[in-house]
Order: C-alpha cells, then sequence, then structure tokens
C-alpha cells in the first residue's frame, strides 16, 4: 500500500470518528501506538479536523466578543500544535532515509513531504464537508449541484496530490530528490520575537 493510500485512510477514520459526536471538545481516542507513524497521522487530521470546526463557531457574525477571543486564542494553540506535528512527520521522513545515497545530481522539492501530507489531510477534510453539502436534503438543487462540481474538483486534486506525494518519496529513497527541514519560526508565538509581547516587559 502506497503511503499516501495509508494516510487517506487514516484521514478519513480520524474524520469519522470525530464526527461521531461532532463536539470540539470530545477528547481524542487514538487507536495507534504512540510511537507509530500511523499514530501521528491520526493526531495530525485529528487537530485539523476540530480546527475546521472552530474556524467554522468563530465565524458566526453573533458570536460573543469574549468568545470569539478565546475561540482565537485556541485556534492560534491549535495551529503550533499542528506545526509541530508537522516536523515531527518530517523527522520520520528523515530517519527512514537517513541512509540513502543521494545522487550527485538530485534536486530539492518546494515542500517537505510532511507539509504536502499536511495539505493532503486538509484536502480529505474539505472532501467530507463538500459531500454533506452534496447531501443536504434542505438545501437547493442548484445548491447541491454547485457543491457537486466542487467535490469533482476536489476528488481529483486528490487524485494529483496523492500521487504527487508518493513520486516525491520515491524520488527521496532512489537519490534523485533530497529532502531539507526547516524548522517554522513563528515569530509571533515567541515573546523575545513579537514587538507587542516583548514590549510589555
Amino acid at each position: 500500500m502506497s503511503f499516501t493510500k495509508q494516510s487517506n485512510l487514516i484521514f478519513n477514520q480520524a474524520i469519522n470518528d470525530y464526527h461521531v459526536k461532532d463536539n470540539i471538545d470530545t477528547p481524542i481516542d487514538n487507536p495507534y501506538d504512540r510511537d507509530s507513524i500511523e499514530n501521528r497521522l491520526y493526531l495530525k487530521c485529528w487537530i485539523d479536523t476540530v480546527q475546521w470546526h472552530l474556524e467554522d463557531i468563530i465565524r458566526d457574525p453573533h458570536i460573543d466578543p469574549l468568545e470569539a477571543l478565546s475561540l482565537k486564542r485556541r485556534i492560534d494553540r491549535s495551529n503550533q500544535d499542528r506545526t509541530d506535528l508537522v516536523e515531527q512527520i518530517d523527522s520520520y521522513f528523515r530517519q527512514k532515509y537517513s541512509d540513502v545515497q543521494v545522487l550527485p545530481d538530485a534536486r530539492i522539492n518546494t515542500e517537505s513531504p510532511a507539509w504536502a501530507i499536511d495539505r493532503l489531510s486538509i484536502l480529505a477534510l474539505k472532501i467530507y464537508h463538500m459531500k454533506e453539502q452534496v447531501e443536504r436534503k434542505d438545501a437547493s438543487e442548484e445548491h447541491r449541484e454547485r457543491c457537486q462540481q466542487k467535490l469533482r474538483v476536489l476528488l481529483e486534486q486528490q487524485v494529483d496530490l496523492s500521487t504527487a506525494i508518493d513520486q516525491l518519496l520515491e524520488d527521496i529513497e532512489a537519490g534523485r530528490k533530497y529532502m531539507k527541514v526547516y524548522r517554522q519560526m513563528k515569530m509571533y508565538n515567541d515573546p523575545s520575537t513579537n514587538p507587542i509581547l516583548y514590549a510589555k516587559k
């Protein structure tokens, strides 16, 4: 089984598990061994799924401002967790391919494997929720048809992105491409680099 086929199955599992209760405060029950890549993939998509719904809630035009601020802080923490997890997944790939002999003419990719997989996780969420719109009984036929057209594009995009990721991993394994991991240096989260925060000291 290709890595992306496995990933898409795990992403769908996490999304479906979340929607059993469909509540942003549902505790995660990760079925995979803590040290496995499957565990990281499941956790990645769970974080994305919770954040998807946080983003829905915060867009309520009638939301209480204090609740919105609390949600914004929660989304910020979620984004940091997501970034940390992507870096863990890249560390897995870096370790897996650490003994590969890189060819003299090897090229670097525009993004690391894990950041491409991050997009694949978000794509699984888009597909799930677009399917919901296609199946809405209270929506107009026109709305459902528009969503059906969008769903077809998303499904095609999923195939293309999965293929591209698997090809990238094949190229890395064969030494045709090499990976470098740049840690995300989010300055606004760091009290020493965000001027609003260090000015308060």
